[in-house]
């Protein structure tokens, strides 16, 4: 008889989801569904509000060359899309972009504006990393903007009834803002601005979807930490070295009032007449 060792749960979990290529491919698969699909409009509206404040020269964002349209809003002057899926599928890259792995950007240090993650943090197998190499090609009050699954929403009473499935996306590993944030300030970045969205329940129906849509108005007013995801705008600090003045030792003075006068020399002939 042979014996199989059973491997725990969480360990089937993180390597079904956590690295594997063909993840980032179910990943944008979902996208297209009806709930997945309503969910990237709502965040292509974040986003249209977000870009448009963020300046600069080159912003890149780490997705699938099909969601380009989701930058659109950016005035930076090049935009870019890092192809994050498998080599084995590149499709055209509409606008500029190139391949590369989120862990390991193919760029130079301090040369971006402003960079952009979309959902990479929860499927990436290193996710520290992923934020260092965001330190690393941003310039001096560069931007980076994350979006992510909320840990806290209503998301997760789905998230716990099909994730033993190991489907996307309720298999990844869901950050909460607290926990990105901590990342974020000890990397030395400073969050200048959240947005909760979308707080509709990921049903695959499209007539359901939209008469639940009067829930993003009344989730913004009455609950918005619960939206299913989150958008985080952070700004790298600007390390700047401040001079040291000299200290210089005044001296004391020996005469309180001030300095001796000289004698006069009418004094002086005075003094000798008297003598």
């Amino acid at each position: 008889m042979r014996l199989r060792i059973k491997t725990p749960y969480s360990e089937r979990r993180a390597n079904r989801c956590d690295h594997a290529p063909m993840v980032w491919h179910e990943l944008f698969d979902w996208f297209d569904s009806w709930a997945g699909a309503q969910l990237a409009k709502t965040e292509k509206v974040v986003l249209d509000e977000i870009l448009p404040d963020l300046f600069g020269y080159y912003l890149v964002a780490l997705a699938h060359p099909q969601q380009a349209y989701k930058f659109v809003a950016s005035r930076v002057s090049r935009c870019m899309v890092m192809n994050i899926c498998a080599r084995d599928y590149l499709p055209p890259l509409k606008p500029s972009g190139f391949q590369g792995e989120v862990h390991r950007l193919p760029l130079q240090t301090d040369c971006i504006d402003v960079l952009v993650l979309p959902h990479i943090l929860e499927f990436s197998r290193q996710p520290h990393e992923v934020l260092r190499e965001a330190e690393r090609v941003l310039i001096a009050e560069g931007h980076v903007v994350i979006l992510g699954f909320n840990p806290f929403s209503l998301w997760m009473l789905w998230r716990l009834a099909l994730g033993w499935r190991g489907a996307v996306p309720w298999c990844g590993n869901f950050r909460s803002f607290g926990r990105v944030r901590d990342w974020l300030a000890l990397l030395g970045f400073d969050v200048v601005a959240t947005h909760y969205y979308f707080f509709r329940p990921p049903i695959q129906n499209s007539s359901i979807l939209r008469k639940l849509s009067f829930l993003e108005k009344l989730g913004q007013r009455l609950w918005p930490i619960l939206g299913a995801s989150y958008a985080i705008v952070a700004k790298k600090r600007v390390v700047t070295l401040t001079p040291l003045r000299p200290r210089w030792s005044r001296r004391k003075r020996l005469v309180p009032a001030g300095l001796v006068e000289p004698m006069k020399l009418h004094q002086k002939e005075h003094y000798e007449q008297d003598s």
